[in-house]
């Protein structure tokens, strides 16, 4: 499985948003390999247009959900602090992500370029898209 952030989502959503994105979402859709958490649905829902709520709520309510509970956001402050002892201070809502990510030891798939940092200090495996969809095996050790 692999967690999709909000990035890409709302990367895909643009009229004139990357194909590349476009195509790897759909891919990681038709294979039943996108998830989802609550921090990336506020921030996909919260900054939906009128017109496409009720579409985009039809829309993610098939697609698996990962909750964020109460130990995640401890996980995500040992994160934060991990990340600033290296000298990166990255938005408290990525860093909640990439905590439930860690958690439950899947891929993320991000195009904000702070997450490849957080990969090498901390160990997320990002998802790169391709054929079968990759991570890179250094960074799962």
């Amino acid at each position: 499985m692999v967690l999709v952030d909000s990035s890409v989502w709302i990367e895909s959503l643009r009229r004139k948003g990357r194909l590349d994105v476009k195509v790897a979402l759909e891919g990681l859709l038709e294979a039943y390999e996108a998830q989802w958490c609550s921090p990336v649905r506020l921030e996909v829902l919260g900054g939906a247009r009128l017109d496409e709520r009720r579409r985009l709520g039809l829309h993610f309510s098939v697609i698996p959900y990962r909750v964020c509970g109460e130990k995640d956001w401890d996980n995500a402050v040992s994160l934060a602090w991990k990340l600033r002892d290296r000298g990166l201070t990255i938005p408290w809502n990525d860093v909640l992500i990439a905590a439930i990510a860690l958690r439950d030891d899947v891929r993320l798939y991000a195009i904000d370029a702070h997450f490849e940092a957080v990969a090498e200090i901390a160990g997320l495996k990002l998802y790169e898209p391709g054929v079968g969809g990759t991570f890179r095996p250094e960074m799962a050790e």
